[in-house]
């Protein structure tokens, strides 16, 4: 009996009004990563309504090859009618893996699919890699199985989960995590046209009125970051974190605590459920440091905590660390900060 020759890694294209969603373009960069070490291809499945012109881009970033759904009933996001679409292309193709981000979008459309194919998903991975497994049900080694990382049990231990259903091995994975990779200028790939091929039962939810909301900060983009957390103590007392950002000329953001306590907007989140940063400075003001938030500020090129208990897990990533009462010790950076400028 021939082996059977391994799928491809697919990612999934989010795309609004034909621009490109940043966590798309990363999970390429992830997969074109995934499929070399698998010796395979990297595919997009891109849908929607005069999306061509997308193709190019995705062929620079990585993508040997974009799948193209174009039609008029695409033009806007609806699960049914996408679903439809990409389980059959999976049931022609037969992807190894398919990334999706964990957006609103993958979320929602990523479930529909794992479950039309009884495929297996793992949501809202911090790192994936590509490893052998031991099935200890079956005695079996499994060899170049997607190692899907995210944690677990409300963030006190890292899980590394392993699918052993059939194919696709399926993942959401949140935006920032990955690195996007500079794009290849003039990098060329195939595309290949997808026939759209759908039922009245595909659309009986229909759009009938879109309301977009831009976010109040682009904390990725963000070159310095000053984050407040729960140590804080009072909505009043996080201006203080909002004017050592105007000092220096950095963003504002948060820790969960922070925003659950209702003392700023999710938009300036950072963490597991937030946003994940890389700024070249990131100053965390009363942040304990959880597993949770240290997953999505940890990567930054310098850190610099400030809290009360020497022994917060923040100092764990920091690479300057000041213990004291961070409303003496603001007020002195901010002081010392206008005397060198």
């Amino acid at each position: 009996m021939s082996k059977k020759k391994a799928g491809n890694v697919w990612v999934f294209i989010e795309q609004d009004d034909g621009r490109i969603a940043d966590v798309s373009l990363e999970l390429v960069c992830k997969g074109r990563e995934l499929a070399g070490q698998l010796g395979v291809k990297t595919e997009a499945v891109l849908l929607g309504q005069r999306v061509a012109g997308l193709a190019p881009r995705l062929h620079e970033y990585g993508c040997d090859n974009v799948f193209l759904a174009e039609d008029a009933r695409l033009e806007h996001f609806s699960p049914l009618p996408y679903a439809k679409v990409i389980l059959g292309l999976i049931h022609q193709h037969h992807p190894n893996i398919f990334l999706f981000g964990a957006t609103a979008v993958g979320r929602s459309l990523a479930p529909r699919v794992a479950s039309g194919k009884l495929a297996g998903l793992t949501a809202d991975c911090t790192d994936l890699r590509i490893d052998s497994f031991e099935d200890k049900a079956s005695g079996q080694v499994l060899p170049n199985k997607l190692m899907q990382i995210r944690p677990a049990f409300g963030g006190n231990i890292i899980a590394t989960i392993v699918n052993t259903w059939d194919d696709p091995q399926m993942v959401t994975v949140r935006e920032g995590v990955m690195r996007l990779d500079e794009p290849a200028a003039g990098r060329r790939g195939e595309v290949t046209p997808v026939a759209v091929s759908l039922e009245a039962a595909d659309l009986v939810v229909s759009l009938v009125k879109r309301f977009k909301q831009e976010k109040e900060v682009n904390l990725k983009a963000a070159q310095i970051i000053v984050a407040g957390g729960y140590g804080v103590g009072t909505k009043e007392n996080f201006q203080l974190i909002r004017q050592l950002a105007e000092t220096i000329g950095g963003a504002v953001a948060a820790s969960r605590a922070a925003v659950d306590a209702g003392w700023i907007s999710h938009d300036h989140q950072v963490g597991q459920t937030g946003v994940t940063v890389r700024p070249r400075l990131y100053i965390a003001c009363g942040i304990s440091g959880s597993v949770q938030h240290r997953a999505g500020m940890s990567e930054s090129a310098k850190i610099l905590a400030i809290n009360e208990d020497p022994g917060a897990p923040i100092f764990s990533v920091a690479h300057y660390g000041v213990v004291g009462d961070l409303n003496v010790v603001i007020p002195k950076l901010i002081k010392a900060y206008k005397a060198r400028v």
